[in-house]
Formats: structure tokens, C-alpha cells, sequence
């Protein structure tokens, strides 16, 4: 019995180490999306990628991030001007055993260029991070499994940001009359009111096990 235990842990871990391998093993490529027509909107829809939004020095937007023959994105601009992104996996389920790609290349990276009417991005198991300052008429942002980070939004009618499991932190420019504000935060601290009426803008604010460090401010 002893002998037939040890056998089988032996197989079982040079078969897991063989699916290790298959996560690991991806060839991944830099590739890169610059948009040519005008974009009005921007909607990212992923999982399992962390995003990183970054001010366009040349008003322009570009997106970078890496593709193996297993994982792609699908980035499409269409004739109203909406920019989607989604990813594209093409992996059985020994895909996922094992050692993930690194942070590199499990990353995508959009350059933003100021004033779209609607900057939506949506991701799991991974962190939304922005430098700079978005701006934009509408600012939506979700995660789920991460934490949400920003450093300034600058929105001229809404924010919608929203963690699960994670953590929101960041600055929303104006002033304090200028937002109503509906803020729910499950097992989790909060900077926000649960309800503040007034304001032209709406700021919503939705964290399930995870803390809310958000202050309005004009600078």
C-alpha cells in the first residue's frame, strides 16, 4: 500500500509538472495598436490582464501589450468611432495549470488621448492603474479580484468605479458640490458618503471586501 501511494505521488507530480510547463512555455510577442480613425469612445472588456491607462503625449491612442498563439486580442474601431477590446484565449483547460505567464506579459498598456465621451474598462483577477489624468465625459472602471488605482479624473458628467475584492483609491477633480454621490461598501472602510444629493455630476461607487480611498479635490 505504501508502495503503491508513493508511486502515484511520483506520477502525480511529474504530470503536474508537465502542465506547468504548458502555461509557461508561451512564445509571447510585443505587438502594438495605433488607432487611425477618430476615436469618440474607448471600451476594454477583459480577464485574467492587469491594465494600465497613460495620458497620449500626441492626442493619439495606442494600445501595447503581447500575443502568443494561444492568447490575442480582438481591438476593433468602428464607424462610430468606439474602440473594442477584448481578449481572445484559445487554451484548453491544462492551459491553466501551472505557472502563469509573467506580469509583463499578462499587461496591456493604453495611451489615452483626452476629451472621449465614454472610457470604459473591465477586468478580473487582475489591478486597473491610471497615471495622469483621464478625461473624459464618462469614466467607468471595474475589477474584479484587484485593486483600482488612479491618479486624477477629470469627467464632465460621471464616474462608475467598482472592486471586488480589491481596493479603490484615487483623486476626482472638482469640487464637492459638483458630485452626487451614491457610495456602497461592503466589509470595507470608505473616505465617500453613502448618499450625497445635488451636483450636475454623478459619482458611484460600488466595493465588495475592499477599502475606499477617494477624495474630490480641484487639483
Amino acid at each position: 500500500m505504501k508502495k503503491t501511494a508513493v508511486l502515484f505521488a511520483a506520477v502525480s507530480f511529474g504530470l503536474a509538472g508537465s502542465l506547468s510547463g504548458c502555461a509557461s512555455d508561451e512564445d509571447f510577442t510585443a505587438q502594438q495598436y495605433a488607432a487611425e480613425g477618430e476615436v469618440v469612445s474607448l471600451s476594454v472588456d477583459i480577464s485574467d490582464r492587469a491594465v494600465k491607462l497613460m495620458p497620449s503625449e500626441d492626442g493619439k491612442l495606442r494600445i501595447d501589450y503581447y500575443e502568443s498563439e494561444k492568447t490575442s486580442y480582438d481591438i476593433s474601431l468602428s464607424e462610430e468611432g468606439v474602440l473594442s477590446v477584448t481578449l481572445d484565449l484559445d487554451q484548453s483547460w491544462t492551459d491553466f495549470v501551472g505557472v502563469q505567464p509573467s506580469a509583463e506579459y499578462r499587461t496591456i498598456c493604453v495611451c489615452l488621448p483626452q476629451g472621449l465621451t465614454d472610457v470604459s474598462v473591465s477586468t478580473t483577477n487582475e489591478a486597473i492603474s491610471a497615471t495622469g489624468t483621464i478625461a473624459a465625459q464618462n469614466v467607468t472602471m471595474s475589477v474584479n479580484g484587484g485593486d483600482l488605482s488612479f491618479r486624477k479624473i477629470a469627467a464632465e458628467k460621471s464616474v462608475t468605479l467598482n472592486a471586488k475584492n480589491g481596493n479603490i483609491t484615487g483623486t476626482i477633480l472638482g469640487s464637492w458640490d459638483d458630485y452626487a454621490i451614491a457610495c456602497n461598501v461592503k466589509k470595507g472602510e470608505s473616505s465617500l458618503p453613502e448618499n450625497k444629493t445635488g451636483g450636475s455630476k454623478t459619482l458611484s461607487v460600488d466595493c465588495n471586501n475592499g477599502d475606499v480611498a477617494v477624495e474630490i479635490a480641484n487639483a
